[in-house]
C-alpha cells in the first residue's frame, strides 16, 4: 500500500510518502507562507521524488483534527482535489493521535495542542512497541483540569504538541518523569498521520469532515452575544 500524507493542523506544514510501511520520503515547510500557498506544492515534490503519479496512490491520509480551523479546511480540500479524480481512499485521522507516533515507545504520552486562552486540545496514549494505545478520547479543556488524569498515567511520560508547556505549567513545572520533546515532537508530523491511517476505515473523498472539537471564535463569540442579549 502507498500513502501520501498531509498535515497541515498548525503552523507546519507536512507531507509524507509511505509504502508497506516503510518511509519513502518527508518534507515540513514552517517559513512563514500559508498551507494554501505551499501544501500542493509539497504534495506534487514529494511525489515526484518517489517518482510516482497521484493515480498510483493506495490512500490519502489527512489530519482531520482537532487544530488550526483554516489549516484543516485546506488540508482536506488539498485532499479531496486529490482523490477525487481518481476515486482514491482517503483516511481522516486525529491530529493528536498522529502526534503520539512521535513519541519513544515506553511508558505513556500526553498529546496536547494549544487552544488559546490557557486551553488545550489533548488527548492521552500508552506506548509500546506496536506505536500509540489510545487511554482518552480527544478533548478540549483548561490544561489545569487535566491534573488529576496526568498524574495517573504510567511514567515515563512524555508531552507533545505546542501545548506541552501549558500542561507542564499546570502540572507544576519540572519533574524527573515528565519529559517534554523537543520541536520534533511539537507538530503531528505527516509521517505519524501515514501510521495512524493504517488504523482506520477509509471513505470516500465526499465523506471526509473536519473534526473540530469546539465552536470557532466567530461562533464563539456570537453565542456569547446572543446570551448576554437573553436569546
Amino acid at each position: 500500500m502507498t500513502v501520501l500524507g498531509l498535515d497541515c493542523a498548525g503552523k507546519t506544514a507536512g507531507v509524507a510518502v509511505c509504502q508497506g510501511g516503510q518511509l519513502l520520503y518527508e518534507s515540513r515547510l514552517c517559513a512563514g507562507f500559508t498551507h494554501s500557498e505551499t501544501l500542493l506544492c509539497l504534495c506534487e515534490e514529494a511525489l515526484r521524488a518517489c517518482g510516482l503519479c497521484v493515480q498510483e496512490l493506495s490512500l490519502l491520509a489527512v489530519t482531520a483534527g482537532p487544530g488550526s480551523f483554516t489549516g484543516l479546511r485546506i488540508g482536506l480540500a488539498v485532499t479531496k482535489g486529490l482523490a477525487l479524480p481518481h476515486d482514491i481512499p482517503c483516511a481522516g485521522v486525529s491530529t493528536l493521535e498522529a502526534l503520539a507516533f512521535c513519541a519513544p515507545p515506553v511508558g505513556s504520552c500526553v498529546c496536547a495542542l494549544d487552544a488559546r486562552r490557557g486551553e488545550v486540545y489533548h488527548a492521552a496514549f500508552a506506548m509500546g512497541p506496536q506505536g500509540p494505545r489510545r487511554l482518552w478520547p480527544d478533548g478540549h479543556s483548561p490544561a489545569a483540569s487535566l491534573t488529576e488524569q496526568i498524574l495517573r498515567l504510567p511514567r515515563p511520560l512524555w508531552l507533545l504538541g505546542d501545548g506541552a508547556g501549558l500542561v507542564l505549567d499546570a502540572l507544576g513545572g519540572s519533574r524527573q518523569d515528565v519529559f517534554p520533546l523537543d520541536e520534533a515532537g511539537r507538530c503531528a508530523g505527516a509521517l505519524g498521520v501515514c501510521r495512524a491511517a493504517l488504523r482506520v476505515q477509509p471513505q470516500s473523498a465526499q465523506a471526509l469532515a473536519p473534526c473540530y472539537l469546539r465552536l470557532s471564535q466567530a461562533e464563539r463569540e456570537r453565542a456569547e452575544k446572543l446570551a448576554r442579549a437573553g436569546l
